[in-house]
């Protein structure tokens, strides 16, 4: 029998391969997705499989429906453009407002996740450095020491998690993303609020930017070639 961490690391790690196949198109809208069929592929019981799909429902990449199993849902890409804007400005005045409330500990705790995010880009390991980049991030929401917003951007996160990931598989992003978490970095040591804002931003905004144009590549690539 499989003990609880067992089934969570299964679960996490169908999931995270779920989610990949769901955000890069590899699964495409309107896939019926099977627990039976699932248990099988991952070589796993149904508990974690069953967990592993409640996580991506909660994502909003797919639908539970009774008696017709859990299906992959359309996002289309002005959908998650308008939620990446959203987000943007969110992280923009939650990171201002850390630059002024960050304690000691908690600048130390940045330069830390940070350097060691280096690692993977050297690396180009996207798994350790998309855990790094959600540290990052989280530790700024907690900087910022406001609950409500915390609890709202980590609501938007999980939304938008899928493909916070999939954007980084693009080219030299990983190299980019770490550029421009050391840029917000320097802009909170400095204790320049507006210039953290506007670096977050732009560090948003260039993750969605890198979103479509991989989205746009694998669609192109996809398309069938005249012989």
């Amino acid at each position: 029998m499989q003990g609880s961490e067992d089934i969570r690391s299964l679960s996490q790690r169908i999931r995270v391969s779920l989610m990949d196949d769901i955000s890069t198109g590899n699964i495409a809208p309107g896939t019926v997705l099977d627990e039976n069929n699932l248990a099988i592929q991952f070589s796993a019981s149904r508990t974690p499989v069953r967990e592993a799909l409640k996580q991506l429902e909660s994502s909003g990449l797919i639908e539970i429906r009774p008696r017709k199993g859990a299906i992959v849902l359309p996002l289309t890409l002005p959908k998650l453009m308008e939620m990446f804007e959203v987000t943007a400005e969110m992280e923009a005045m939650c990171v201002r407002l850390a630059t002024h409330r960050i304690t000691g500990d908690e600048r130390a705790l940045l330069c830390v996740i940070h350097d060691a995010a280096a690692i993977a880009v050297t690396n180009k390991d996207l798994d350790l450095y998309d855990e790094s980049n959600l540290r990052f991030h989280e530790q700024l929401y907690s900087s910022a020491h406001n609950a409500f917003l915390f609890e709202e951007l980590l609501r938007l996160r999980s939304r938008l998690m899928p493909f916070r990931r999939t954007q980084l598989r693009h080219e030299d992003r990983l190299e980019k993303s770490h550029s421009e978490h050391a840029e917000i970095l320097r802009a909170i040591m400095r204790g320049d609020g507006d210039e953290a804002a506007r670096v977050m931003r732009e560090h948003m905004l260039n993750a969605a930017v890198t979103l479509a144009r991989f989205m746009s590549a694998g669609s192109r690539s996809s398309e069938p070639t005249d012989l």
